[in-house]
């Protein structure tokens, strides 16, 4: 099947109370890349209610064309109105990818927008790579309950599309003035012709622990033996001011809720430091962390895999290891104090 009219890179740019999601610019930096790669053209494509002053930033993140659908329709999000939107305009543009972040707005408009067109979606993928030649994009994610990467093709069907996990692409540093081509569009939809009602926004105000804007984190895995064992990991964690992270197999077990999983199946982390205690090392979990600054690893199993992925590896029982760094980050925490005080 020949597929000569769908030319270009989109990237589906996800709004919220006037804001770009930090996603929507890491796939701009990736959709760089590709588009580069083929010789083409990466655009943007905004939804919402009074949002064309986002096309700027857009733009400087790298974007050649901005499609922009403004209209009080669209304040909200809701499946049918945006889905019309992206359709009304991949069937009018042809591109041959389009990427959506990994969250709960991108997951539902790309199922949505596969579905009707019909084409191939890949989900939460990882890496993202594409064949110069024929456009084939190569997305891949791990699979089979992490334990594999499998890299995914849709051959047969275009645009090709796929959702990417927030946190692991990384957004290209903002051109500040860079312009590009801006193309209003619309579609002939009235509010009584939509089937869903926004009625209300309730917000959440319980305070969860946001993993993945922490600077430094410490993980701890099943290696650690039990909910006992794991208090080391607060422990450590209180002394250094850090974020907790678990593996998937301790909130499983139920030793910390899920929110402070890392992983495929829990959150991307990108912090300045990464401290892997107990923890294996597998395709899930390592997606979930591998472009933190500095990795520090340990583990008393020499051949586990999370050595392949750390900058430092210590080889030992983390219930002795441990306590000796707490004593340390201690002395120095405490020396830095008294430095001040005199």
């Amino acid at each position: 099947m020949e597929f000569d009219d769908y030319r270009g890179v989109w990237v589906f740019i996800e709004e919220k109370d006037g804001h770009i999601a930090p996603v929507s610019l890491e796939l701009l930096g990736a959709g760089r890349r590709l588009a580069d790669k083929r010789g083409a053209e990466l655009a943007g494509v905004v939804i919402g209610d009074q949002v064309g002053t986002l096309a700027d930033t857009v733009f400087e993140y790298g974007a050649d064309v901005v499609y922009l659908y403004d209209d009080p329709i669209f304040k909200h999000y809701r499946t049918e109105t945006f889905m019309k939107a992206l359709l009304a305009c991949t069937q009018k543009y042809k591109p041959e990818i389009i990427l959506y972040g990994a969250t709960s707005t991108g997951k539902d408009l790309a199922s949505a927008v596969a579905t009707d067109l019909p084409t191939g979606l890949t989900a939460d993928t990882t890496i993202l790579d594409v064949e110069e030649d024929t456009g084939l994009l190569l997305a891949s994610r791990p699979a089979f309950g992490g334990n594999i990467m499998a890299t995914i093709l849709c051959k047969k069907y275009r645009p090709q599309m796929a959702t990417v996990r927030p946190k692991v692409m990384k957004a290209l540093p903002p051109e500040s003035g860079r312009r590009g081509r801006l193309i209003a569009e619309s579609i002939p939809l009235r509010e009584d012709e939509v089937r869903t009602k926004v009625l209300d926004i309730v917000k959440d105000t319980v305070k969860h622990v946001r993993i993945d804007e922490a600077d430094v984190i410490v993980a701890g895995g099943k290696g650690l033996g039990s909910p006992g064992g794991f208090q080391l990991i607060h422990q450590l964690a209180g002394v250094l001011g850090a974020a907790v992270g678990g593996s998937r197999d301790v909130v499983e077990a139920g030793w910390i809720e899920h929110h402070h999983q890392v992983g495929q199946t829990g959150v991307t982390v990108t912090p300045k430091i990464y401290f892997a205690i107990g923890i294996s090392g597998a395709i899930q979990h390592l997606v979930g962390m591998q472009n933190s600054g500095l990795i520090i690893a340990i583990n008393k199993d020499p051949e586990a895999a999370i050595f392949q992925a750390c900058h430092y590896g210590i080889v030992g029982d983390a219930f002795e290891i441990v306590p000796m760094l707490i004593e340390q980050f201690n002395d120095v925490l405490h020396g830095k104090e008294d430095g001040h005080a005199g």
